[in-house]
């Protein structure tokens, strides 16, 4: 298999939340997909920073002394970078997501992309929008990055989903160890709104502390 495409496919089988399967996870077995903790849980915040939603965001995760990883798109850093220095100010990981939130697998300029987004973004931690790379470019980034995919994926910014019906798939999915992908975006901002905090008060009746993805992981 030359290409990450189980995210398309399980997307239209299942639009409101996605657990990669077992066979997709031994494919590609230098990803992170799930981090070994019995008590640690890793929310991950893809495409800001932006200002209608990263503030947001950082005032949630400060309420309820939760740390995160934010996987930034290089052009929102380098237009909002006094947001992007409060994400590291109040402790909590970044990681690269390309300059301009490209998809690798139409992409002629993707590592050219990756490496602008490195100017901006200092980190040893990547994520690749969509999901999606092909065999070239997952061997060019592994030599500098550690390609952290997700272990619960929600569908946050589906504006058609019922928010409730999304948490309680949330829920039910994730454990320790679980890193889970959630997105600061216009159109997610709505369902994070909503969703967000009662994860949060879940996550700390469970007694699971949320911590930012190690940049040694």
């Amino acid at each position: 298999m030359t290409q990450i495409f189980f995210y398309l496919w399980r997307c239209m089988k299942d639009f409101i939340i996605i657990k990669p399967p077992l066979f997709i996870r031994r494919l590609f077995p230098s990803f992170i997909w799930k981090i070994n903790s019995e008590k640690s849980i890793y929310l991950t915040f893809d495409d800001g920073p932006i200002p209608e939603s990263t503030p947001w965001t950082l005032d949630t995760l400060k309420y309820y002394n939760a740390k995160a990883s934010f996987f930034c798109v290089g052009d929102n850093v380098r237009k909002y970078p006094i947001i992007y220095q409060r994400i590291l100010s109040e402790g909590h990981s970044v990681g690269n997501h390309t300059f301009n939130h490209l998809n690798g697998l139409k992409s002629p300029n993707y590592i050219e992309n990756v490496n602008k987004a490195s100017l901006y973004i200092d980190s040893k931690l990547f994520r690749p929008p969509y999901g999606l790379m092909r065999k070239n470019q997952i061997k060019e980034i592994s030599k500098k990055y550690k390609i952290i995919m997700w272990d619960v994926l929600t569908a946050d910014y589906k504006k058609y989903n019922n928010p409730k019906f999304v948490l309680k798939k949330i829920l039910s999915k994730s454990k320790p160890g679980s890193v889970i992908l959630l997105h600061n975006h216009i159109k997610a901002q709505k369902n994070l709104e909503y969703m967000l905090p009662l994860m949060l008060r879940f996550f700390r009746q469970k007694a699971w502390i949320c911590e930012a993805i190690d940049m040694k992981v």
